[in-house]
């Protein structure tokens, strides 16, 4: 399958039935929008980058744009399939709301981002399938995300829109498409993205200096989004003097996700010089308090940005320091020592409860174990780790939890004669 040729989407769907089917079947355990949380994330796309793994045997020779073009296409189909109603349990049905999602994607981009428009029709008047209306659109739209292509940053302020995409398509394919509705979204689309503006000033207002990185952020963002002249001319005075979160006006009755998305967005804006000030801490605090959210939602969003970006470190451009690194890291590997002090008694039942675990770790207080047993160690330990009930949502970042630094994390007196073991491995 190659993504730049016609046909690249039928071709990737049938490739991926069975895993769009397993959606269908676990979304009765969480919120849909936690579920869509829980595909995206990983993905890179609220970020604006396409850095997650694609399960595809060729997916290593795809380029970015290639690999953006699936990641949407699946966040699109995937929103349809964890708000679908009912379970599927055949394949003919999982084709079947195929179908329904495509017709939708190109209904909701035609009606909704009239730059994008695409006749139903060919030149010869046949009507066009509702697949390759789909494919011709994606392709539209990431050759517009992708012609702002820059630094980490450009990326993600142009990119990372692509997010709003997933969100509004949600709520499009359960509405009856008419001239009113189609205004509605249009109008939701513009306010927030620039909400995204305002999310944006205030985070970097609050440390009371706009450094050199927070005023690039503004410059990319107002490239990518395309703001008539007086929105632009407010978005410039806004980041120029600033403005409260009060100011910001995000209705309460939000959406999880797209206040989970706000608050990484201003996460991110305050990472822009690679280190986050006290008084940008009190912001984010604040912040999540306006949005909702708890002081550990605060904490696992905050887990969820720093684990993404040390698991991509190699491949995000603008993060190549190693002081950064180290920072980055020791902040990391806090968080998740202090969430897993708190859910210690979970912990200690998962590996009593793991017998495979408990036998390596019974060899290793006699012998060393060999490379493969203490890659065994580390997959368990990890899936240990995976009992923390934030990590329903979350992904870990499994390159960088390598067993040293699941040592680190785990509480010390998790399992008997920890370090005996594990000053020998390491």
């Amino acid at each position: 399958m190659k993504p730049r040729e016609k046909g690249w989407l039928k071709e990737y769907l049938e490739f991926r039935t069975e895993l769009f089917k397993d959606l269908t079947h676990e979304k009765r355990a969480s919120h849909p929008e936690q579920s869509l949380y829980r595909i995206m994330h990983p993905t890179g796309l609220m970020y604006g980058q396409s850095v997650g793994r694609i399960d595809h045997p060729y997916a290593q020779r795809w380029d970015e744009k290639d690999r953006m073009k699936i990641l949407l296409a699946e966040s699109l189909i995937s929103s349809s399939l964890v708000y679908h109603n009912r379970q599927l349990n055949s394949v003919e049905e999982i084709s079947q709301v195929f179908v329904q999602s495509l017709e939708s994607i190109g209904s909701f981009y035609n009606n909704i981002f009239p730059e994008l428009a695409t006749p139903t029709k060919t030149i010869f008047g046949k009507k066009r399938s509702a697949i390759d209306l789909a494919e011709r659109i994606l392709e539209k739209r990431i050759d517009r995300a992708a012609s702002f292509k820059g630094n980490f940053w450009s990326s993600f302020f142009h990119s990372s829109l692509l997010f709003l995409d997933v969100y509004i398509f949600g709520q499009w394919i359960h509405t009856n498409a008419d001239r009113i509705v189609a205004d509605f979204f249009r109008y939701e689309r513009e306010e927030l993205r620039f909400s995204v503006i305002k999310v944006i000033a205030a985070a970097a207002h609050s440390d009371q200096v706009i450094n050199y990185e927070e005023n690039k952020l503004l410059e990319y963002f107002l490239q990518g989004t395309e703001l008539p002249p007086e929105k632009r001319r407010e978005a410039l005075m806004i980041f120029s003097k600033g403005i409260s979160v009060d100011e910001i006006n995000l209705p309460s009755e939000n959406s999880w996700i797209l206040k989970k998305y706000f608050l990484e967005i201003a996460i991110l804006t305050t990472w822009a010089d690679r280190k986050v000030e006290r008084a940008e801490q009190a912001f984010l605090r604040y912040f999540a308090d306006y949005l909702g959210f708890t002081e550990d939602d605060l904490e696992h969003s905050m887990i969820a940005v720093e684990g993404f970006v040390l698991e991509h470190w190699e491949q995000l451009e603008y993060l190549q320091d190693k002081q950064d690194y180290h920072r980055v890291s020791e902040h990391y590997i806090g968080r998740l020592s202090r969430l897993a002090e708190k859910n210690k008694g979970r912990l200690i039942r998962e590996i009593q409860e793991n017998k495979s675990l408990v036998a390596l770790l019974e060899k290793a207080r006699a012998q060393e174990l060999t490379p493969v047993e203490s890659e065994h160690v580390q997959d368990q330990l990890l899936n240990v780790l995976k009992a923390i009930p934030a990590f329903g949502i979350i992904t870990l970042p499994q390159r960088f939890l390598t067993l040293a630094v699941l040592l680190k994390v785990l509480p010390r007196d998790i399992f008997f004669d920890k370090d005996q073991y594990f000053d020998k491995q390491s």
